[in-house]
């Protein structure tokens, strides 16, 4: 490893949604410590945390036809059997639902799952109830997204605001055609990422587990196996 990358191992770039929080954050430490130097101690701590909540890793997305991967960072915190939000117009079928929670020192870039083209994107209003729950998917303000994949098939993903949440961005558009793992949003401060799958789909993790964002597989559509169980140990 040269120097050039050392220095990137330690440097993780910005997301550029980050860049104004950051200024803010540093111009309101820069009053307190005017004001009371302990306060801005404070500043200092909270302009320090803002810059690592707007990290942008890159990440190494493992490439078959076939693989989900995930499209956050967090804990995976529901592996079950959903309808797809109903704007998105994919029926009232039960699908695989993979939910992800991502708690205020996740990495909250969003990554596409699969290959595919984007076709329906719709925002819908709502609540901000703790991200953690399931009823959260329903009731909660979100932006969903549906996908139809290199191999043909329909999926969605489910960018939902949190208990924090305030602000979910997406840039991706309808038409837009996407790599897995490539970046498509970021939700602002804690939040949750649903993915709906084909009924029949092998999911590849279990709840509780931690998921990286264009890195985890959440589920293989060619896989034989039964689904896996998890133990804390």
């Amino acid at each position: 490893m040269n120097v050039l990358d050392s220095i990137k191992s330690v440097f993780v770039p910005i997301h550029r949604e980050g860049h104004l929080f950051i200024g803010l954050f540093a111009v309101v430490t820069v009053a307190l410590l005017l004001i009371w130097q302990p306060l801005g101690v404070l500043g200092i701590v909270l302009t320090v945390w803002c810059v690592y909540f707007f990290r942008d890793p890159d990440r190494v997305t493992p490439v078959r036809d076939g693989l989900v991967i995930s499209p956050a960072d967090g804990v995976v915190v529901s592996v079950a059997e959903a309808a797809p939000p109903p704007e998105l117009e994919m029926g009232d079928a039960p699908r695989l639902r993979i939910g992800i929670f991502m708690n205020v020192f996740d990495v909250h870039v969003n990554r596409s799952p699969c290959d595919g083209t984007i076709t329906k994107k719709v925002y819908s209003p709502g609540l901000f109830i703790n991200a953690t729950l399931d009823k959260a998917s329903e009731d909660n303000e979100r932006m969903a997204l549906r996908m139809t994949t290199a191999s043909g098939k329909d999926i969605a993903f489910v960018q939902i605001a949190g208990l924090v949440a305030r602000r979910i961005v997406c840039p991706a558009e309808e038409g837009d055609v996407l790599k897995a793992g490539e970046r498509f949003g970021i939700i602002r401060f804690g939040s949750r990422v649903d993915v709906y799958l084909d009924q029949g789909t092998t999911p590849m993790v279990a709840v509780g587990q931690k998921a990286v964002g264009g890195e985890t597989i959440l589920a293989d559509e060619h896989a034989t196996e039964s689904a896996r169980l998890g133990e804390v140990r």
